[in-house]
């Protein structure tokens, strides 16, 4: 399964130990990079004096999706380029804003912050604060000089993964759904429900897709990113319309949906932003596979690239192509995936790296 998997280097989560706080003062040790402690001794010199900031959305840097990927490029930063990181976690939205001035105050010279929902408290502080830089994660509403969107094309990854996920189900049933109705939720359902259907046609068979019209735009959403009961609860409903394969994309709200997954035996999950085999171990043997994408490289690359000084506001845009998007090996689906299968995914992948098969989203980046 490794020739389709993204060619990007997938990172294996890091054990963190963080608790939970709001403003930067109470970030935990370990994310403040000082000349002590192991990994600073053991660091690159390249840019000791440069800080690199972020911001978490609520979930924290430990959610096994795309805050702690987002985590991971910082500290990757720190112990391969020798940079200070500081770190701020938000428990909700009243947090974004006196987190980014609290990191201003800091003097960071570039602040990253992640998730669209804080989009708004970013680009105020981009504007009252021109000579810094920042890059948003998931968000390409910021034009300003100062701020470096980093986005990803997951509608090319997610249609692999429905494609695998209907391959897979003994019901004929799948299903997904969001933690909230914003395009960067919608746009792996796209490509999930797309996916399912060239299956479909490329099989003769019928696998329908709970959750998620496409030609809609509608679906199931659980309200939030944060109530892990509600994942479950949607789940256990999807599951008892005969769903057993689910894609919940709602960051910890999915682990949710993992429980309920567990508890009935007989379900697969598809994770999404990270390969959810190594962030949520607890849960291994449900993942058939992840749509990844690669927040970690993203992240890394930008603050090398600030601290080199070549800073640059034009947007990232992760794809197949490029290895900003992927799938996860199968793990231990792996023999339970016919080859047949498994080749047609490869070729698959290669025609939408190529641009032979569009994948297209409503809510594709622009």
């Amino acid at each position: 399964m490794k020739k389709i998997a993204t060619p990007a280097i997938l990172v294996a989560a890091a054990a963190l130990a963080l608790g939970t706080f709001g403003a930067c003062s109470s970030a935990p040790p370990a994310s403040t990079g000082t000349s002590a402690g192991a990994a600073a001794t053991t660091a690159a010199t390249q840019f000791p004096d440069f800080l690199a900031c972020m911001i978490s959305d609520a979930g924290g840097f430990d959610d096994k999706s795309f805050n702690q990927s987002g985590y991971e490029g910082m500290t990757q930063a720190q112990s391969e380029l020798g940079v200070q990181i500081k770190t701020a976690e938000s428990k909700d939205m009243t947090d974004y804003a006196p987190n980014l001035a609290a990191m201003q105050a800091q003097n960071c010279n570039l602040t990253i912050t992640v998730g669209f929902n804080l989009a708004d408290a970013t680009k105020t502080q981009a504007t009252n604060n021109p000579k810094s830089n920042f890059a948003i994660i998931d968000d390409n509403s910021i034009s300003l000089p100062n701020v470096k969107p980093l986005v990803f094309k997951t509608s090319d990854a997610s249609f692999l993964a429905g494609y695998v996920a209907a391959a897979y189900s003994k019901s004929g049933i799948v299903a997904t759904f969001g933690g909230m109705q914003f395009p960067t939720v919608t746009i792996f359902m796209d490509g999930f429900v797309d996916g399912v259907a060239k299956y479909n046609a490329d099989y003769g068979k019928t696998v329908k897709v709970l959750g998620w019209d496409k030609a809609a735009q509608n679906g199931s959403f659980t309200g939030d990113f944060d109530d892990q009961s509600k994942g479950q609860n949607l789940t256990q409903q999807f599951i008892s319309q005969g769903a057993d394969v689910v894609m919940p994309v709602a960051g910890p709200v999915g682990l949710g949906a993992a429980a309920a997954a567990q508890s009935a035996g007989n379900v697969a999950i598809v994770w999404v932003d990270a390969d959810g085999f190594n962030t949520a171990p607890q849960y291994q043997d449900l993942f058939l596979t992840s749509v990844i994408k690669e927040i970690q490289v993203a992240v890394f690359d930008t603050v090398k690239a600030t601290a080199a000084g070549s800073f640059s506001a034009t947007p990232f845009v992760g794809t197949l192509a490029n290895g900003g998007v992927g799938i996860a090996p199968f793990h231990n689906f792996d023999s339970k995936i016919p080859q047949d299968v498994k080749d047609k995914v490869a070729q698959l992948q290669k025609d939408i790296s190529s641009g032979t098969l569009k994948v297209t989203s409503p809510s594709d980046p622009k």
